[in-house]
């Protein structure tokens, strides 16, 4: 968990920003995916669309499994600040952290966090007053020049 400092709201010079709030139903999951992967390219980044798409994918889909509550929109957040770009997925349920943990063979699930942890350079948390929002970044290398 971290208190570190979100990215800018109003992007300057070759920043960017993105946000959309979703329903908490599972067909949101890949819209978000295929939403976030066409930023990066859009943004001058094919070479991580791949990775940034499943990033929000799995941060969705934790926050759907273990942060919507019934008619709460869960907002997802992409920035491209510096030489990183930013999936940040924001939920109502602050007093559900999330906590990656070691899956045993057979298990359906517990793996999101391990692919976050594998994918991006830095994730954290961040405990909000209503909810919480977990986010990862993914380096980017050469210009802003998209």
């Amino acid at each position: 968990m971290t208190n570190s400092c979100p990215p800018p709201r109003f992007p300057k010079g070759n920043d960017r920003y993105d946000s959309v709030d979703y329903t908490p139903y599972p067909g949101n999951i890949p819209r978000a995916r295929r939403r976030v992967a066409q930023l990066a390219v859009d943004w001058g980044h094919p070479d991580v669309a791949g990775d940034a798409g499943l990033l929000a994918s799995e941060l969705c889909t934790n926050a759907l499994l273990h942060g919507c509550l019934r008619d709460r929109l869960f907002r997802v957040e992409t920035s491209l600040t510096g030489n990183a770009l930013r999936v940040a997925v924001t939920d109502p349920r602050g007093e559900r952290l999330p906590y990656p943990r070691t899956p045993v063979a057979d298990d359906q699930f517990g793996r999101g966090l391990l692919i976050v942890r594998t994918l991006a350079n830095r994730w954290a948390v961040e405990k909000l007053t209503v909810g919480k929002t977990v986010w990862a970044e993914l380096e980017m290398r050469g210009d802003l020049d998209a």
